[in-house]
């Protein structure tokens, strides 16, 4: 066998492993979104209903709770960027890192100041790298992450909205995940969790839904205190569902590609190794014919 011949079948056996290892990938992250699908369902309700009575409660008093209420003028930004823990995903992390950028560079422009949680490796490395501050990071559970997870990321967010800018608190919180749309369409969104936008109220009103009123017992503001941790933290659980659901989407999707070019390859390289095997035999039948009649001419010579 020829030396071109032994690097194709070499390239060949190698790219044949790779395509059975993204195949295996492939079919993993399309049988979890089925899973992670579920949970999407089942907890946006409970962060939908959550959101509308807490802003009840927000626009049904006179309570100027500072979890609620605008300041005049802000100074600190907190953000929240939900990325991956695993690569091998196409550009899912990447975008939702770039939309955090540019939510930065938005709020900086304004003239506040930004304060930046990462949860997941990627964004991890990815300030790591460029060697700028990250208050705080977790990792370990975005492929599947529990209710525990979102309360342990949302407690740090909770303490610094509470606080005053001077003692190192923050006048907004937002969060940046990759939202579940489809199969097929995952979108990076940013969105302001606190203070509480009362859009919600003023949409249902404008539907011409009427609002039923409420009484605070024992006060408006004992209400806010005790609803608005369990909000912030239903928002960040329901969006590391949306980003895992979104990640198994694009793993899946981007093992497929894989899968596919990897098939791609192996048909150009089969060809291209049986070109160099069809170029060997052709030499070997022209040096036999060769031989023969070299072979031939020598014995007529003798003959003579």
């Amino acid at each position: 066998m020829g030396a071109q011949l032994r690097v194709y079948k070499r390239r060949i056996r190698s790219v044949t492993a790779t395509k059975k290892i993204t195949k295996a990938m492939e079919m993993i992250a399309a049988s979890r979104i089925v899973k992670a699908q579920r949970q999407v369902a089942a907890s946006t309700p409970y962060a939908t209903e959550l959101t509308r009575a807490v802003t009840a409660v927000a626009t049904g008093s006179t309570t100027k709770h500072p979890l609620t209420t605008e300041a005049a003028t802000p100074v600190r930004a907190a953000i929240l960027l939900i990325t991956s823990d695993r690569g091998l995903a196409g550009g899912y992390s990447s975008n939702a890192i770039k939309a955090a950028e540019r939510l930065t560079e938005r709020l900086r422009g304004e003239g506040k100041e930004v304060v930046t949680y990462v949860i997941g490796r990627k964004g991890v490395a990815y300030y790591g790298f460029r060697e700028r501050k990250v208050e705080d990071s977790w990792v370990g559970f975005t492929d599947s992450p529990t209710y525990a997870d979102a309360k342990r990321a949302a407690a740090p967010l909770i303490e610094v909205v509470s606080k005053e800018t001077a003692e190192g608190g923050v006048d907004e919180l937002h969060i940046v995940f990759t939202e579940f749309v489809s199969m097929m369409t995952q979108n990076p969104v940013d969105d302001r969790m606190l203070p509480l936008s009362l859009g919600t109220a003023k949409d249902e009103d404008s539907k011409g839904e009427i609002l039923p009123l409420f009484e605070f017992e024992p006060s408006a503001e004992d209400v806010l205190d005790a609803l608005l941790p369990r909000y912030v933290e239903s928002r960040v659980y329901n969006a590391l569902l949306q980003a895992a659901a979104s990640e198994h989407a694009a793993r899946r999707r981007a093992m497929k590609s894989a899968t596919d070019n990897a098939g791609e390859l192996i048909k150009t390289l089969s060809r291209l190794a049986n070109a160099a095997r069809q170029a060997e035999i052709t030499q070997e039948i022209s040096e036999i014919v060769g031989g023969a009649s070299a072979l031939a001419d020598a014995t007529a010579g003798s003959d003579k």
